[in-house]
């Protein structure tokens, strides 16, 4: 069969650099077949190799008395007690979803689900993070409409309930959204699962749908910015079929109850030769593949074009030698393809054939250990003092009630229901808090155990771009907050760290910082990544999204009674407030970005050992049932976080506030984004009980107000009837979404 030569040119159409080219050739000594430049395209991608961050990823702290198991596998995995773990990831799936919506989020929700699952751990809920650009922009009602169906699509007919997230708008997004999906599942700690490719001899098997030509080359496009010649890329997308997900999911985790396998893998980016080159890599092996035995559902397929399809719904298992007719046997009872591929070696290569003939045979180390690793330049970008020393809230404005209104009827701060409701949220029966809340519950059903874990993920992008060092870890320690505020302990950490091209200092130099400050806040609130994702190469022409480091965390409950949601849940309780402002700060708030259409001035200050302290009050004081309702002061600061907790619940209550918390100005008090704060409200016999505890604690509260009545008081600054503030959230996302 005839192919194409393999040239300097042709490496560069496949994304290599001169210099990887030649350094591709030397590894193997020869010209490079057509497949196996392909080989090297995707495995040395920014998306297979991280070769860009992988000097810096590993400052994060990543062990810890509950982590089982963190990086480098497919899912991170952490004990929760009595013999079981809970198993999470979040990945991104960003420009596929800017070229197909509705297929590029789906595929994004069951490749996170496969990773999970891939694990032995059956997955039990999803959450997601979802940027746009700006709400007015031609497209953004339709990439909305078509992610959120897609998301829905997938999730909802595999069956797995979707119980939380985060939505936000920027123009930054407007030629590059982010679609990062997270999903965690319960295994016992004794049946994980790994990617490894060990025992010589032992069969490789391919399980699950036919391998088609799409998504060929899906891992290149991940790993390069877009152009006005994006929509050509549109082949590159993966088409997902969840019913055929939810079959695989199935028979793999009945293949898992039995001792049959080795390791197991799923075929994600880069297909069938990442899932094989990074077993083979993990357990120190080879392996050899024979093409002519691979499921097809397209006729005259090259090899090259198998060994890079993305087909969606495959997994490569490595069984123990005489264990595949009952593989097979699982796999037919589920209606799935399961066939010997191949068989694990000993030599250290990656020997794939076809036909007979040798098409590829490379080492596996240099492919994966070995792949070229870069200390990117990283620079502070000049006129970034300018941008600090802007300070936006020069400029208080004077109607506060008015100004409140169009924030909490903003679409970053508004409802979310439209979006939620296209979730199944309560499949399974686990749901305990669903979307809605500073973070979703959900009851684990283990049998001889009551389990119940919290989950959230956040990020505010603005911070990140004023202070990405600072904004990093504010995005951990919201995290942990929101956590904290549903009762949980938090437990650890999954990350998507979304930037733009890393070839440009700049860029690398918001990724530099941001992973210093995750760190930093990681080490500082004990919570460890134990898995995560770097996406790159997010911007169109040139123009990079807002950096948005977005943090997925975990936490487990004591005990489902102390459960607790972000609105108030009765009216005549006292309502208290958990830190203090420092100085009002409105660098990056979304009161000055609606104010000034300005991102600009100081991000605010974190001091992670206020904040610890703040978590650790408010934890406290739901365990002993005193904290009846909490609530973090986050975006929009805390007008917003109260006008939250007087209209989120099923039945809206109102506040009076008499007096502002600080001496601070009316809307720095009000709008401003200090973090470390928390509203709680209590019983107001439990006043005292409160006041201890905090002193213990050495944290400062302050009594805000008290609950109920129909109108929303802060001091002579707010008085809003809560049937006004209700009715601008509900209708935040009308025009975007549309309805009445």
């Amino acid at each position: 069969m005839n192919e194409p030569k393999v040239t300097l040119e042709a490496a560069l159409e496949h994304g290599l650099r001169p210099e990887e080219y030649e350094r591709a050739r030397a590894s193997v000594g020869r010209d490079l077949t057509w497949a196996e430049l392909g080989v090297f395209s995707v495995m040395w991608s920014e998306h297979c190799s991280y070769k860009s961050s992988r000097v810096h990823l590993s400052k994060l702290p990543t062990k810890g008395p509950r982590v089982v198991q963190g990086p480098g596998e497919n899912a991170g995995v952490v004990d929760i007690g009595d013999g079981w773990s809970v198993v999470f990831k979040m990945e991104s799936h960003n420009h596929p979803s800017f070229i197909e919506p509705y297929q590029g989020a789906a595929t994004g929700v069951g490749g996170i689900l496969r990773d999970v699952f891939t694990m032995g751990a059956r997955p039990v809920a999803s959450l997601n993070s979802l940027r746009f650009g700006r709400p007015d922009h031609p497209r953004t009602p339709a990439l909305v409409a078509g992610v959120v169906a897609g998301i829905g699509g997938y999730g909802n007919c595999i069956g797995v309930p979707t119980v939380g997230g985060e939505v936000a708008f920027h123009e930054a997004f407007d030629g590059n959204i982010l679609v990062n999906a997270f999903t965690l599942g319960l295994a016992r700690i004794d049946r994980i699962f790994y990617g490894r490719a060990r025992g010589t001899n032992n069969p490789i098997l391919y399980v699950g749908a036919k391998t088609g030509r799409d998504g060929i080359h899906g891992a290149t496009m991940a790993s390069a910015e877009f152009d006005d010649a994006s929509d050509a890329k549109r082949p590159t997308v993966q088409v997902g079929d969840p019913f055929l997900g939810k079959l695989l999911l199935e028979a793999c985790l009945e293949v898992m109850s039995q001792d049959l396998l080795e390791g197991i893998q799923d075929m994600g980016a880069a297909g069938l030769t990442s899932s094989s080159v990074e077993m083979a890599g993990r357990g120190g092996s080879g392996v050899r593949l024979d093409l002519d035995a691979v499921p097809r559902r397209a006729t005259g397929m090259t090899a090259y074009e198998v060994l890079l399809s993305e087909s969606q719904e495959r997994m490569v298992l490595v069984a123990r030698l005489g264990s595949e007719d009952a593989v097979r046997a699982i796999f037919r009872r589920w209606g799935l393809d399961a066939v010997v591929i191949g068989r694990v070696t000993d030599t250290g290569r990656f020997h794939v054939t076809e036909g007979g003939r040798t098409v590829c045979d490379l080492p596996v180390a240099v492919l994966t250990d070995e792949a070229p690793r870069y200390h990117r330049p990283a620079v502070r970008p000049e006129g970034h003092d300018a941008l600090l020393a802007d300070d936006p809230g020069r400029e208080p404005g004077t109607d506060h009630g008015r100004a409140l209104l169009e924030l909490i009827g903003s679409p970053d701060l508004c409802s979310r229901e439209w979006v939620y409701r296209q979730y199944d949220q309560s499949v399974r029966d686990g749901t305990v808090v669903g979307p809605g809340s500073d973070a979703a519950v959900v009851r684990l059903f283990t049998g001889d155990s009551t389990k119940a874990i919290a989950l959230a993920v956040d990020c505010n992008s603005r911070h990140v771009e004023l202070d990405p060092r600072a904004g990093g870890a504010m995005a951990v320690a919201e995290a942990a907050r929101n956590i904290v505020c549903s009762g949980a302990e938090p437990l650890a950490v999954t990350d998507c760290l979304n930037f733009g091209n890393p070839e440009r200092p700049d860029v690398m130099w918001q990724f530099v910082e941001a992973v210093e400050g995750i760190a930093e806040a990681c080490r500082a609130l004990e919570t460890p990544v134990v898995s995560g994702n770097v996406s790159f190469y997010n911007e169109t022409n040139g123009k990079a999204v807002l950096p948005t480091p977005t943090i997925g965390m975990v936490g487990l409950f004591a005990s489902l009674d102390d459960r607790r949601t972000q609105w108030f849940p009765a009216a005549g309780l006292d309502i208290w407030l958990l830190g203090a402002a420092t100085d009002g700060c409105l660098g990056g708030s979304i009161w000055a970005a609606r104010a000034t259409g300005r991102t600009s001035g100081p991000a605010p200050r974190l001091d992670l050992q206020r904040e610890l302290a703040v978590q650790r009050l408010c934890l406290a004081a739901i365990r002993e049932k005193i904290v009846l309702g909490a609530h973090d002061v986050s975006e929009g600061g805390l007008a917003v976080a109260l006008a939250e907790c007087c209209i989120t619940g099923r039945t809206p209550i109102g506040a009076r506030v008499p007096e502002l918390p600080d001496s601070l100005p009316a809307h720095r008090s009000l709008f401003g984004e200090d973090p470390s704060r928390i509203v709680v409200s209590a019983s107001p016999e439990d006043a005292s009980a409160l006041a201890a505890l905090a002193r213990g604690l050495g944290v400062p509260i302050t009594r805000l107000g008290t609950t109920g009545g129909e109108e929303l008081v802060i001091g002579g600054s707010i008085r809003l009837p809560i049937a006004d503030l209700l009715r601008a959230w509900e209708k935040g996302l009308v025009p975007i979404v549309g309805g009445p």
